[in-house]
């Protein structure tokens, strides 16, 4: 079980209430809060394998496209992402890519759909806004009863706020912009050596999240 002293017990984010500056990259843009849910709502990222195989294709994605992840969660038939606008590609592109790779590699049945063609995204502006986002990500697990505390999910990005530890996927975080500022480097997104499997077509944005 994880445990860690540093997480703050009064918030489900931890430090997400810590000045957000550091050479935070992408300072005008806004984050996008997206939601997207498995066929028929089925459970398809039930067992840890597959929850795996996504945070490393959502990796992949991120240094291909050109977006950084502020948080995310991987629940059994939903995917909760907070992240900014990708620099090669429209969003709904960066997207359909992401949940292609994850259903190719996870292989369904032949001619079944792995997830629903939409998603949902909202605008996020404000710092408070961005909090609110990630407290609502980080506590999804311990609302739906899979587990009692935020820190007893792996596949989030709770673990990387309580302490920094470094996960598959790269947060940019305070945690993060800091090691950045110690090693004297700037932000940046490195392109894969291979290109993604081609979109086949272009996602939508609709109605509302999932819980």
């Amino acid at each position: 079980m994880f445990t860690n002293h540093r997480i703050n017990p009064l918030t489900s984010t931890t430090m997400a209430n810590m000045p957000w500056g550091l050479r935070r990259f992408q300072q005008a843009r806004c984050l996008h809060f997206v939601t997207f849910s498995c066929h028929h709502r089925d459970p398809l990222l039930a067992n840890a394998h597959a929850r795996e195989v996504f945070e490393h294709t959502l990796e992949r994605a991120r240094r291909w496209y050109g977006f950084f992840v502020s948080g995310y969660v991987v629940m059994p038939e939903h995917v909760h992402l907070l992240i900014s606008e990708p620099e090669r590609a429209a969003l709904s592109v960066a997207l359909q890519m992401l949940k292609q790779n994850t259903a190719h590699q996870l292989c369904p049945p032949e001619g079944t759909p792995f997830w629903q063609p939409r998603y949902y995204d909202f605008n996020v502006w404000t710092d408070d806004k961005r909090v609110e986002k990630l407290r609502y990500i980080h506590r999804n697990p311990v609302k739906r009863g899979l587990v009692e505390r935020p820190e007893d999910w792996p596949w989030s990005s709770f673990r990387h706020y309580a302490s920094g530890i470094e996960g598959t996927v790269e947060i940019e975080s305070q945690w993060t912009a800091r090691k950045r500022e110690q090693m004297g480097t700037e932000p940046r997104i490195v392109r894969q050596s291979q290109s993604p499997h081609p979109v086949a077509q272009t996602a939508t944005r609709v109605g509302h999240p999932q819980r």
